[in-house]
């Protein structure tokens, strides 16, 4: 149950990376585009910075939560495996 939650996390996490990197090739180019898709640490924090200019404050917090809430449920799922052993 704990991994198909984690699939649909990970899968909404993914959705909104594409709509940053979209958002990301628009603004700056190409090549920062292919920087943001080696490196989706940059998208996530060049989404931030632009939040509000670009309009995309409730995208980057749906993105943070699905981080955060990824993190929690993955830490929930290792720790309950634990536990059962």
């Amino acid at each position: 149950m704990i991994s198909i939650l984690q699939a649909l996390i990970g899968l909404a996490s993914f959705a909104c990376f594409i709509l940053v990197l979209v958002k990301l090739f628009q603004q700056k180019g190409p090549l920062h585009g292919i920087l943001g898709i080696i490196c989706g640490l940059y998208t996530f924090i060049w989404g931030w910075m632009n939040a509000d200019s670009l309009g995309i404050r409730n995208l980057m917090l749906a993105w943070t939560a699905l981080i955060i809430l990824g993190i929690l449920i993955g830490w929930m799922g290792g720790y309950s495996s634990y536990r059962s052993t």
